[in-house]
C-alpha cells in the first residue's frame, strides 16, 4: 500500500504516472493453446485480451477481477496488480542517480586511474539499484562513453515516431591484430517496452564489460577478439510511454491507421517470414500493414545492413521477460529446422547451464515457436528480430526470457536487477567464449 501510495505521489507531483490496473490480476491457464484462452476470456469482455506470456504447458493473461471465479482453469498468479506495479517504480524519495557534478555536464568525475574501477562500480551500485526512465539511462550511456573514450563509442540507429533517437552502444579494443574480421555480438533489450528488467540486463552487461577490459583476463580477451553492438532500448518511445502512462505498455507509439489505436509490435515487424496475420491495430500483437513499417525495425535493418555491413555477426542475444526460458530459432514455424542445429542446441542449453551454476536457476530450452505458439496457430511468430538476425546476419542466435516464472511477471521488483545481471552475465560468457571457440 505505501508504494501505490508513492506512485500517486509520483504522479501528482509528474516524475511518473502510470494507467490504473486497480482490480486486475493476472491469472494461469494450464493450458498451450493461446486461442482457447482468447475465446474464454473474449466470452466476457470485448477489450483486446492481454497475454503475458505462453509456452506449451500454460498461458498467463491478466483479466478483471470480476471475471476470475467465471473463468473455469483460472489460477491467480497476481492478485493485486496496481500493488505490483507500483513495486517496479522508484521511490520519489530515494536518491536521484547524478553521475555528473553540478558545474560539468561533459567531464568524467575527476578520479585518479586506480580509482577507477571502485568509482565505476559505486556509480554503478546506484544505478542499478532502481529502474531507470530512458533520460536517466542515456546520460549513464555518456557516462560509459566518456569512462571509456577508448572502448566506447555512442552510435545513433535511427529515430523513433516520437522523434526520440534510438542508440547503440559499440564497445571495441579495436584490436586489428586479434580481431581481423570485426566479429561482433549483438545484444537488444526493451523490443517490448513493458519488459523494463531486459532493459537493466543490457546496461549491466556494459558495465561488466567494460569494468573488465584490462583487469580481468577473460573480460580483456573478450573485448580484444569481439565488437559488442547493445542497444538496451530498442524501443524508446514505448518505454517512455511506460513511465508515464501505461507501465504495462508494449508495442511502439506508431499511429496506425485506425486513429484509436496507437503502436506495431516491433517484433512482428521484421521482414522475414512477415505474415500481416495480426491485422487488429488495437490487438498487443499487431504487425502493421506491411513489414518493416516499425520505425524501430527498418531502422535496424538500415543500420547493421549500412552502417555496420563489413562486420560478421557471430552472435545475438535477445533479451524479453518473461518465463525463464533459452530460445532458438526459429520462431514462425516448428517445421522449418535451422542450420547447424546440433551445434546450436549445443549453445542453448550451455546458456541455461551456465545460469543454473551462476543462480541455481533453472532456464528451459525451447525452439522459439512453441514459445510463440506457431505449431497451433500459425503466423503467431512471423515477422520476429531473432529469426530475422539468425537468417540475415548472425550465425548464431538466441533470446533469453528472463526472471521470473509467474510470481510477477513483467513486474519484477528492483531488488531483482543485480541477481538477474550476473546469473545471465554468466550466460554471455559463455556464449563469448562458444564464439570464440576455434573448432567451431
Amino acid at each position: 500500500m505505501r508504494k501505490a501510495i508513492i506512485l500517486l505521489l509520483g504522479c501528482l507531483t509528474g516524475a511518473y504516472c502510470s494507467k490504473d490496473y486497480t482490480n486486475q490480476r493476472v491469472c494461469r491457464f494450464r493450458t498451450g493453446d493461446v486461442g482457447e484462452v482468447r475465446r474464454k476470456v473474449g466470452k466476457y469482455t470485448e477489450a483486446p485480451v492481454d497475454i503475458w506470456t505462453r509456452n506449451p504447458e500454460f498461458v498467463d493473461v491478466r483479466v478483471p477481477a470480476s471475471l476470475v471465479d467465471r473463468l473455469e482453469g483460472c489460477e491467480v498468479m497476481i492478485d493485486d496488480l496496481q500493488e505490483t506495479i507500483a513495486q517496479t517504480y522508484p521511490d520519489p524519495a530515494t536518491q536521484p542517480f547524478l553521475p555528473f557534478n553540478d558545474n560539468s555536464q561533459s567531464q568524467v568525475p575527476e578520479v585518479r586511474p586506480l580509482d577507477l574501477t571502485s568509482s565505476l562500480k559505486a556509480t554503478n551500485d546506484i544505478f542499478f539499484s532502481q529502474f531507470r526512465d530512458l533520460e536517466t539511462i542515456y546520460t549513464w550511456l555518456d557516462l560509459m562513453q566518456l569512462t571509456f573514450p577508448d572502448l566506447v563509442k555512442i552510435e545513433l540507429v535511427g529515430q523513433t515516431f516520437e522523434g526520440r533517437d534510438m542508440k547503440a552502444l559499440h564497445i571495441s579494443a579495436q584490436n586489428q591484430n586479434l580481431n581481423p574480421d570485426k566479429k561482433t555480438i549483438i545484444i537488444t533489450g526493451g523490443v517490448h517496452a513493458r519488459e523494463w528488467i531486459g532493459v537493466s540486463t543490457a546496461c549491466y552487461f556494459i558495465s561488466r564489460l567494460l569494468a573488465g577490459y584490462g583487469v580481468n583476463k577473460r573480460e580483456t580477451r573478450y573485448l580484444d577478439r569481439l565488437d559488442f553492438l547493445i542497444v538496451p532500448v530498442f524501443n524508446p518511445d514505448g518505454y517512455v510511454y511506460t513511465w508515464s502512462h501505461d507501465r504495462l505498455w508494449r508495442k511502439n507509439r506508431q499511429q496506425t491507421f485506425y486513429p484509436r489505436c496507437f503502436g506495431i509490435d516491433i517484433d512482428h515487424s521484421f521482414d522475414f517470414q512477415w505474415t500481416g496475420a495480426q491485422d487488429f491495430p488495437c490487438s498487443e500483437d499487431y504487425s502493421g500493414e506491411a513489414p518493416f513499417e516499425a520505425l524501430e525495425s527498418e531502422s535496424w535493418n538500415n543500420y547493421i545492413s549500412e552502417a555496420k555491413k563489413e562486420y560478421t555477426v557471430h552472435g545475438y542475444l535477445d533479451l524479453h521477460s518473461y518465463s525463464q526460458e533459452v530460445l532458438y530459432p526459429y520462431a514462425y514455424s516448428c517445421d522449418a529446422l535451422p542450420r547447424d542445429l546440433e551445434n546450436l542446441l549445443e549453445l542453448s542449453y550451455g546458456l541455461a547451464k551456465a545460469i543454473r551454476r551462476k543462480s541455481g536457476k533453472m532456464y528451459h530450452v525451447l525452439s522459439s515457436c512453441e514459445d510463440r505458439g506457431s505449431d497451433l496457430t500459425p503466423g503467431l511468430g512471423s515477422g520476429s528480430a531473432l529469426d530475422y538476425m539468425y537468417h540475415h546476419r548472425a550465425h548464431w542466435g538466441v533470446q533469453l526470457k528472463l526472471r521470473d516464472t509467474g510470481n510477477h511477471g513483467f513486474l519484477l521488483p528492483p531488488k531483482f536487477i543485480t541477481p538477474v545481471g550476473k546469473e545471465t552475465y554468466g550466460a554471455l560468457k559463455y556464449f563469448c567464449d562458444f564464439i570464440l571457440n576455434p573448432d567451431l
